[in-house]
């Protein structure tokens, strides 16, 4: 029996020969592979490194931690005028404005999860300078995988209040008809991939399309990856960085570092210094910065997109912050976090109480714009809140579309069945709260 190989794992696996030849041929002359006389110097493969003659073992311990850059003190003064990114007061403003209108999007709908008017939610409440300052620092056409808590990313590139709500609500103008967890948003027009509940799926994923741009015709973009210290620890991060590091994909690894995954405090998870300390392990050129600091997320950002395109090869940031909030909805963060740990992270050290003290010392804002613009923010996410409210939800019909172009004949004779049963029962279903059957 002769086995047929379709087109395209033909050309896969012409792709794979070509990959494996250009390593084995470079890999041929890096120089320290031949015998050049010098016996003195080690020659395996993929080490720099010399000999020692007394034995000594690497203790984990002998060095301090990894420092955390940072621009802004907690009194939101630049620390270094070198590192001033000279952001123009349009763009200072729009940063903190996106940062609070989250803030306020966050308040209303927790709110309305617990009053059971959606059906679960996870807020952003403390993490707020790592969207924005991340975000600000990208292209619009960089690829973004997130996990489930950078809403703030979406909300800087142009994703609307209405379309927010619309998803949180799983009404008729959801992309996704409610077939998706709230929070779970995307957007093609806006390069953000569909958030997936699975930990750490994104990482490969991102590791691909990051190896997918380096092999196009438009190489001036980059992906970036967002992920919490808890998908560290998944397996499949080990996977995405080794990849990205090893095919020199133009990916962003950023880490929000927020102290707990789920319930599980970073004690518990790791024993090194954070997630920074592996970035060298996979040979990624790494940086550690203040999450909580607006300025140097951007500046690391920036940095970090420009070596990825200019060098195509990875970049790991791990950006220090603190979860304010409860996990999600469905947790209970008191159960192992004291009023007195969140009160300090959420008072003191505050991403956006810094970088309002930022902007009020630089004469762009003050107290009265700043309550102004809380009436404001409010009202609008109060709108969108209403108006989403208001929405039908999606025609039951939706849970047999968007998988197959041409819905199959068994999966169409279930859907005139589902017609039937509820034409028949009519009085026992919502009919009324949901668009008609098509």
């Amino acid at each position: 029996m002769h086995r047929v190989i379709s087109p395209v794992a033909l050309q896969f696996a012409k792709l794979r020969c070509r990959i494996f030849m250009k390593n084995y041929v470079a890999a041929s002359t890096i120089p320290g592979l031949i015998d050049d006389g010098n016996h003195d110097k080690p020659q395996y493969h993929g080490f720099k490194t010399d000999y020692i003659n007394k034995l000594e073992f690497l203790e984990p311990d002998v060095k301090k931690g990894i420092p955390v850059y940072r621009v802004l003190n907690r009194d939101g003064k630049l620390i270094d005028e070198s590192q001033d990114p000279k952001l123009d007061t349009d763009t200072l403003l729009r940063m903190y404005r996106s940062m609070t209108m989250l803030e306020v999007m966050d308040e209303i709908l927790y709110d309305a999860q617990s009053q059971g008017r959606i059906s679960f939610y996870m807020t952003n409440y403390g993490e707020e300078g790592t969207h924005i300052g991340s975000a600000a620092a990208l292209d619009d056409r960089d690829l973004v995988f997130g996990q489930y808590r950078e809403a703030g990313v979406l909300m800087w590139r142009g994703f609307q209040l209405s379309e927010f709500m619309d998803q949180c609500y799983s009404n008729a103008n959801d992309p996704a008809k409610g077939r998706q967890l709230p929070v779970h948003y995307g957007s093609k027009d806006l390069n953000y991939y569909t958030i997936s509940s699975t930990i750490a799926t994104q990482m490969p994923q991102a590791s691909g399309a990051a190896y997918a741009l380096k092999l196009s015709d438009d190489p001036d973009r980059c992906v970036i990856c967002y992920f919490g210290d808890g998908a560290a620890s998944e397996g499949d991060a080990h996977a995405a960085l080794n990849f990205a590091a090893t095919l020199d994909a133009p990916c962003i690894f950023f880490c929000r570092n927020n102290g707990y995954a789920i319930f599980t405090p970073t004690c518990d998870q790791y024993r090194g210094d954070g997630i920074s300390a592996r970035g060298p392990g996979y040979g990624i050129i790494t940086v550690r910065v203040d999450g909580n600091d607006v300025i140097a997320v951007y500046n690391a950002t920036k940095k970090a997109r420009q070596i990825a395109i200019e060098e195509s090869r990875p970049v790991l940031i791990e950006a220090m912050t603190y979860r304010v909030g409860h996990h999600s909805t469905s947790h209970d963060g008191n159960a192992y976090r004291t009023p007195d740990e969140v009160n300090y992270w959420q008072n003191a050290l505050s991403p956006i109480d810094r970088f309002r003290l930022y902007i009020n010392n630089t004469g762009i804002w003050d107290s009265a714009e700043d309550e102004e613009w809380k009436k404001t923010s409010k009202g609008k996410v109060m709108e969108a809140f209403t108006n989403a409210e208001k929405r039908l939800k999606p025609s039951p019909t939706h849970l047999f579309t968007d998988v197959y172009h041409d819905v199959p004949t068994h999966l169409q004779s279930q859907l005139n069945e589902l017609k039937e049963h509820v034409k028949k029962y009519s009085q026992h279903y919502p009919l009324s709260s949901h668009e008609p059957f098509c």
